[in-house]
Protein backbone atom coordinates (compact mmCIF):
# COMPACT_ATOMS: atom_id res chain seq x y z
CA UNK A 1 0.00 0.00 0.00
CA UNK A 2 1.35 2.98 -1.11
CA UNK A 3 1.93 5.96 1.62
CA UNK A 4 0.04 9.21 1.09
CA UNK A 5 2.04 12.19 1.93
CA UNK A 6 -0.07 15.58 2.41
CA UNK A 7 1.75 18.46 0.97
CA UNK A 8 0.75 21.98 2.36
CA UNK A 9 -0.76 24.05 -0.14
CA UNK A 10 1.35 27.69 -0.08
CA UNK A 11 0.18 30.24 2.09
CA UNK A 12 1.26 32.81 -0.46
CA UNK A 13 1.23 32.19 -4.53
CA UNK A 14 3.02 35.07 -6.47
CA UNK A 15 3.75 34.58 -10.37
CA UNK A 16 5.09 36.93 -12.58
CA UNK A 17 3.69 39.99 -10.54
CA UNK A 18 4.46 43.43 -12.44
CA UNK A 19 3.69 46.89 -11.21
CA UNK A 20 5.10 50.24 -12.95
CA UNK A 21 4.96 53.52 -11.82
CA UNK A 22 5.07 56.76 -13.77
CA UNK A 23 7.60 59.47 -12.15
CA UNK A 24 7.25 63.10 -13.48
CA UNK A 25 10.08 64.43 -14.59
CA UNK A 26 11.21 67.96 -14.65
CA UNK A 27 14.04 70.35 -16.13
CA UNK A 28 15.61 73.06 -13.80
CA UNK A 29 15.41 76.32 -13.52
CA UNK A 30 12.44 78.80 -14.45
CA UNK A 31 12.09 77.21 -18.36
CA UNK A 32 12.16 74.16 -17.20
CA UNK A 33 9.63 74.34 -14.62
CA UNK A 34 7.31 76.46 -17.40
CA UNK A 35 8.06 73.73 -19.81
CA UNK A 36 6.67 71.03 -17.51
CA UNK A 37 3.14 73.27 -17.57
CA UNK A 38 2.59 72.81 -21.29
CA UNK A 39 4.12 69.48 -21.92
CA UNK A 40 5.33 66.89 -18.91
CA UNK A 41 7.01 63.55 -19.79
CA UNK A 42 7.38 61.07 -17.47
CA UNK A 43 9.86 58.07 -16.63
CA UNK A 44 8.80 54.70 -16.04
CA UNK A 45 9.94 52.88 -12.91
CA UNK A 46 9.32 48.34 -13.20
CA UNK A 47 9.28 48.65 -9.06
CA UNK A 48 7.97 44.66 -9.67
CA UNK A 49 9.37 43.26 -13.10
CA UNK A 50 7.74 39.31 -13.04
CA UNK A 51 8.19 37.98 -9.36
CA UNK A 52 7.36 34.72 -8.97
CA UNK A 53 7.89 32.79 -5.53
CA UNK A 54 5.72 31.09 -3.19
CA UNK A 55 5.59 31.07 1.15
CA UNK A 56 4.34 27.90 2.85
CA UNK A 57 2.36 27.65 6.35
CA UNK A 58 4.72 28.54 8.98
CA UNK A 59 8.26 29.83 7.09
CA UNK A 60 9.84 32.98 8.47
CA UNK A 61 11.14 34.43 5.22
CA UNK A 62 13.69 37.42 4.94
CA UNK A 63 12.90 39.88 1.89
CA UNK A 64 15.88 42.12 1.34
CA UNK A 65 17.51 44.45 -0.60
CA UNK A 66 18.35 48.21 -1.54
CA UNK A 67 15.81 51.28 -1.20
CA UNK A 68 14.35 51.33 -4.38
CA UNK A 69 14.14 47.02 -5.50
CA UNK A 70 10.26 46.71 -4.42
CA UNK A 71 10.07 45.32 -1.13
CA UNK A 72 7.43 47.40 0.08
CA UNK A 73 5.60 47.44 -3.17
CA UNK A 74 5.61 43.70 -2.63
CA UNK A 75 4.59 44.06 0.75
CA UNK A 76 1.55 46.48 -0.40
CA UNK A 77 0.12 44.17 -3.16
CA UNK A 78 0.09 41.29 -0.68
CA UNK A 79 -1.83 42.98 1.28
CA UNK A 80 -4.37 44.02 -0.82
CA UNK A 81 -3.43 47.71 -0.67
CA UNK A 82 -2.40 47.80 -4.05
CA UNK A 83 -2.66 46.14 -7.52
CA UNK A 84 -0.44 45.39 -9.97
CA UNK A 85 -0.16 45.75 -13.93
CA UNK A 86 -0.36 42.39 -14.44
CA UNK A 87 0.49 38.67 -12.98
CA UNK A 88 -1.09 36.74 -10.57
CA UNK A 89 -1.38 36.32 -6.64
CA UNK A 90 -2.82 34.76 -4.29
CA UNK A 91 -2.49 35.45 -0.41
CA UNK A 92 -5.13 32.61 2.29
CA UNK A 93 -6.67 31.31 -0.79
CA UNK A 94 -7.50 34.78 -2.30
CA UNK A 95 -6.59 37.76 -4.45
CA UNK A 96 -5.83 40.07 -1.96
CA UNK A 97 -6.58 43.49 -4.06
CA UNK A 98 -10.18 42.22 -4.95
CA UNK A 99 -11.22 40.36 -1.98
CA UNK A 100 -9.32 42.37 0.26
CA UNK A 101 -11.74 42.59 3.44
CA UNK A 102 -11.69 39.13 3.61
CA UNK A 103 -7.99 39.27 3.29
CA UNK A 104 -6.90 41.58 5.96
CA UNK A 105 -8.91 39.06 8.20
CA UNK A 106 -6.09 36.23 7.84
CA UNK A 107 -3.03 39.11 7.95
CA UNK A 108 -1.54 41.20 10.13
CA UNK A 109 0.76 43.90 8.74
CA UNK A 110 3.20 46.50 10.54
CA UNK A 111 4.95 49.10 8.96
CA UNK A 112 8.08 50.39 11.04
CA UNK A 113 7.92 54.01 10.39
CA UNK A 114 3.85 53.86 10.76
CA UNK A 115 1.40 53.06 13.73
CA UNK A 116 -2.32 51.95 13.35
CA UNK A 117 -2.77 52.84 16.63
CA UNK A 118 -4.84 55.99 17.49
CA UNK A 119 -2.29 59.06 18.58
CA UNK A 120 -4.43 60.63 21.30
CA UNK A 121 -5.92 57.26 23.29
CA UNK A 122 -4.67 55.06 25.67
CA UNK A 123 -3.26 51.82 23.58
CA UNK A 124 -5.78 49.70 25.45
CA UNK A 125 -8.81 51.60 23.70
CA UNK A 126 -6.64 51.47 20.52
CA UNK A 127 -6.93 47.51 21.16
CA UNK A 128 -10.45 47.98 21.81
CA UNK A 129 -11.15 49.46 18.65
CA UNK A 130 -9.38 47.32 16.29
CA UNK A 131 -11.68 44.27 18.19
CA UNK A 132 -14.41 46.06 16.47
CA UNK A 133 -12.83 46.65 13.55
CA UNK A 134 -12.26 42.94 12.93
CA UNK A 135 -15.46 42.08 14.71
CA UNK A 136 -12.88 39.58 16.75
CA UNK A 137 -15.57 38.08 19.71
CA UNK A 138 -14.77 38.99 22.71
CA UNK A 139 -14.29 35.74 24.67
CA UNK A 140 -10.94 35.11 22.05
CA UNK A 141 -10.53 38.90 22.02
CA UNK A 142 -9.62 38.38 25.79
CA UNK A 143 -7.47 35.62 26.24
CA UNK A 144 -5.28 36.88 22.67
CA UNK A 145 -4.73 39.85 24.26
CA UNK A 146 -3.56 38.36 27.66
CA UNK A 147 -1.20 36.36 25.98
CA UNK A 148 0.16 39.20 23.64
CA UNK A 149 0.00 41.11 27.11
CA UNK A 150 2.37 38.61 28.71
CA UNK A 151 4.68 37.88 25.67
CA UNK A 152 5.69 41.92 25.19
CA UNK A 153 5.35 43.07 28.77
CA UNK A 154 2.51 45.65 27.72
CA UNK A 155 1.14 45.74 31.33
CA UNK A 156 2.55 49.04 32.29
CA UNK A 157 1.46 50.77 29.01
CA UNK A 158 -1.93 49.94 28.77
CA UNK A 159 -3.49 53.43 29.64
CA UNK A 160 -0.90 55.73 28.50
CA UNK A 161 -2.00 57.91 25.08
CA UNK A 162 0.36 56.36 22.20
CA UNK A 163 2.10 59.19 21.44
CA UNK A 164 3.36 59.24 24.99
CA UNK A 165 5.16 55.69 24.38
CA UNK A 166 8.88 55.56 23.25
CA UNK A 167 9.44 54.32 19.76
CA UNK A 168 10.20 50.64 21.01
CA UNK A 169 7.25 50.86 23.41
CA UNK A 170 5.14 51.93 20.37
CA UNK A 171 6.63 49.81 18.18
CA UNK A 172 5.78 46.55 20.68
CA UNK A 173 2.21 47.80 20.84
CA UNK A 174 1.57 48.26 17.30
CA UNK A 175 3.14 44.08 17.18
CA UNK A 176 -0.18 43.50 19.29
CA UNK A 177 -2.17 45.43 17.63
CA UNK A 178 -1.50 43.67 14.34
CA UNK A 179 -2.21 40.07 16.12
CA UNK A 180 -5.34 40.86 17.99
CA UNK A 181 -7.40 38.95 15.50
CA UNK A 182 -5.33 35.94 15.43
CA UNK A 183 -4.05 36.19 11.62
CA UNK A 184 -2.29 33.12 10.09
CA UNK A 185 0.30 35.83 8.29
CA UNK A 186 2.49 38.81 9.61
CA UNK A 187 4.16 41.14 7.14
CA UNK A 188 6.81 42.96 9.04
CA UNK A 189 8.17 46.26 7.12
CA UNK A 190 11.38 47.49 8.82
CA UNK A 191 10.33 46.43 12.50
CA UNK A 192 13.23 47.16 13.91
CA UNK A 193 13.70 50.31 12.84
CA UNK A 194 15.73 52.95 15.08
CA UNK A 195 15.03 51.11 18.00
CA UNK A 196 17.80 50.52 20.56
CA UNK A 197 19.69 47.62 20.93
CA UNK A 198 17.05 46.27 23.90
CA UNK A 199 14.32 46.97 21.84
CA UNK A 200 15.33 45.27 18.56
CA UNK A 201 16.18 41.97 20.88
CA UNK A 202 12.32 42.11 22.55
CA UNK A 203 11.28 42.49 19.43
CA UNK A 204 13.16 39.73 17.50
CA UNK A 205 12.81 36.94 20.67
CA UNK A 206 8.84 38.21 20.07
CA UNK A 207 8.78 36.97 16.23
CA UNK A 208 10.73 33.86 17.01
CA UNK A 209 8.07 33.17 19.83
CA UNK A 210 5.15 33.78 17.55
CA UNK A 211 7.01 31.68 14.53
CA UNK A 212 7.62 28.67 16.74
CA UNK A 213 4.74 28.39 19.25
CA UNK A 214 1.98 29.70 17.22
CA UNK A 215 2.81 28.67 13.96
CA UNK A 216 2.39 32.51 12.43
CA UNK A 217 3.97 32.88 9.00
CA UNK A 218 6.35 35.67 8.73
CA UNK A 219 7.75 37.87 5.88
CA UNK A 220 10.40 40.24 7.26
CA UNK A 221 11.22 43.29 4.96
CA UNK A 222 14.56 45.19 6.71
CA UNK A 223 17.91 46.33 5.90
CA UNK A 224 19.35 44.92 9.64
CA UNK A 225 21.02 42.46 8.60
CA UNK A 226 21.03 41.28 12.23
CA UNK A 227 17.55 40.60 12.25
CA UNK A 228 17.50 38.45 8.93
CA UNK A 229 20.61 36.19 10.64
CA UNK A 230 19.00 35.87 14.03
CA UNK A 231 15.27 34.72 12.55
CA UNK A 232 15.29 33.73 9.15
CA UNK A 233 16.79 30.18 7.34
CA UNK A 234 14.82 31.07 3.79
CA UNK A 235 16.15 34.77 2.59
CA UNK A 236 14.33 36.33 -1.07
CA UNK A 237 16.52 39.07 -2.72
CA UNK A 238 15.42 41.57 -4.87
CA UNK A 239 16.54 44.78 -7.02
CA UNK A 240 15.21 46.49 -9.84
CA UNK A 241 12.03 44.71 -9.17
CA UNK A 242 13.57 40.83 -9.64
CA UNK A 243 13.95 38.16 -7.71
CA UNK A 244 18.13 37.86 -7.52
CA UNK A 245 18.06 34.83 -4.95
CA UNK A 246 15.50 32.53 -3.12
CA UNK A 247 16.92 30.40 -0.79
CA UNK A 248 18.73 29.18 2.32
CA UNK A 249 21.09 31.88 4.18
CA UNK A 250 24.35 29.83 3.60
CA UNK A 251 23.86 28.92 0.38
CA UNK A 252 23.71 32.56 0.02
CA UNK A 253 27.00 32.92 1.78
CA UNK A 254 28.63 30.41 -1.00
CA UNK A 255 26.64 31.41 -3.76
CA UNK A 256 28.98 34.68 -3.31
CA UNK A 257 32.28 33.58 -1.13
CA UNK A 258 33.24 30.84 0.26
CA UNK A 259 35.36 33.40 2.30
CA UNK A 260 36.00 32.46 6.25
CA UNK A 261 37.69 34.51 8.60
CA UNK A 262 40.05 34.14 11.25
CA UNK A 263 40.34 36.55 14.10
CA UNK A 264 43.62 35.43 16.47
CA UNK A 265 44.86 37.64 19.72
CA UNK A 266 48.78 37.47 19.53
CA UNK A 267 50.99 37.60 22.80
CA UNK A 268 53.31 39.95 20.76
CA UNK A 269 51.54 42.82 19.37
CA UNK A 270 54.80 43.18 16.75
CA UNK A 271 54.80 39.71 15.31
CA UNK A 272 54.08 39.26 11.49
CA UNK A 273 51.88 37.08 10.41
CA UNK A 274 53.09 35.38 7.36
CA UNK A 275 51.16 32.19 5.30
CA UNK A 276 50.34 32.43 1.75
CA UNK A 277 46.75 30.74 2.45
CA UNK A 278 45.38 34.27 4.35
CA UNK A 279 45.00 37.74 3.59
CA UNK A 280 45.24 40.30 6.36
CA UNK A 281 41.95 42.21 6.42
CA UNK A 282 43.01 44.16 9.54
CA UNK A 283 45.00 44.70 12.43
CA UNK A 284 44.64 46.29 16.21
CA UNK A 285 47.43 45.61 18.74
CA UNK A 286 47.29 42.16 19.57
CA UNK A 287 44.21 41.39 17.41
CA UNK A 288 45.06 40.24 13.63
CA UNK A 289 42.03 39.30 11.54
CA UNK A 290 42.54 36.97 8.74
CA UNK A 291 40.87 35.87 5.67
CA UNK A 292 40.99 32.59 3.87
CA UNK A 293 39.50 30.07 1.98
CA UNK A 294 38.23 26.82 3.42
CA UNK A 295 38.06 24.68 0.35
CA UNK A 296 42.17 25.77 -0.27
CA UNK A 297 43.05 25.45 3.37
CA UNK A 298 41.09 23.21 6.21
CA UNK A 299 40.25 25.60 9.39
CA UNK A 300 42.04 23.49 11.80
CA UNK A 301 45.49 22.86 9.13
CA UNK A 302 45.56 26.70 9.18
CA UNK A 303 45.24 26.88 12.98
CA UNK A 304 47.69 24.88 13.46
CA UNK A 305 50.42 26.46 11.25
CA UNK A 306 49.95 29.65 12.68
CA UNK A 307 50.03 28.45 16.55
CA UNK A 308 53.32 26.84 15.60
CA UNK A 309 54.79 30.25 14.47
CA UNK A 310 53.13 32.52 17.32
CA UNK A 311 51.95 32.40 20.56
CA UNK A 312 48.26 32.92 20.69
CA UNK A 313 45.90 33.92 23.86
CA UNK A 314 42.84 33.58 21.77
CA UNK A 315 41.02 32.83 18.29
CA UNK A 316 37.81 32.76 16.96
CA UNK A 317 36.91 31.67 13.29
CA UNK A 318 33.41 33.22 11.62
CA UNK A 319 32.07 33.78 8.56
CA UNK A 320 32.37 37.53 6.93
CA UNK A 321 29.42 39.74 8.10
CA UNK A 322 25.98 39.15 6.03
CA UNK A 323 26.20 43.24 5.38
CA UNK A 324 29.61 42.03 3.07
CA UNK A 325 27.67 39.08 1.50
CA UNK A 326 24.69 41.04 0.43
CA UNK A 327 26.59 44.44 -0.72
CA UNK A 328 29.04 41.73 -2.90
CA UNK A 329 25.56 40.46 -4.40
CA UNK A 330 24.55 43.60 -4.96
CA UNK A 331 27.58 44.81 -6.41
CA UNK A 332 27.78 41.58 -8.69
CA UNK A 333 23.64 42.07 -9.97
CA UNK A 334 25.23 46.15 -10.44
CA UNK A 335 22.17 47.30 -8.71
Amino acid sequence: MLEVIEEKMPLITVENLVKTFQIAQRQSGIWGALKGVVHRTYHTINALDGISFTVAPGELVGYIGPNGAGKSTTVKVLAGIMAPDSGACEVLGRMPWRDRIATVRGIGVVFGQRTQLWWDLPVIESFDLLRDIYSVPRESYQKNLAELIAWLNLEALLNIPVRQLSLGQRMRCDLAAALLHAPALLFLDEPTIGLDAVSKLAVRDFIRKLNRERGVTVILTTHDMDDIEALCNRVIMIGQGKILFDGRLDDLRTRVSTERRLIIDLDDEHAEVKDAAVTIISRDGHRVCLSFDPDHVPAAALISRITAQHAIRDLLVENPPIEEIIARLYSQSKI
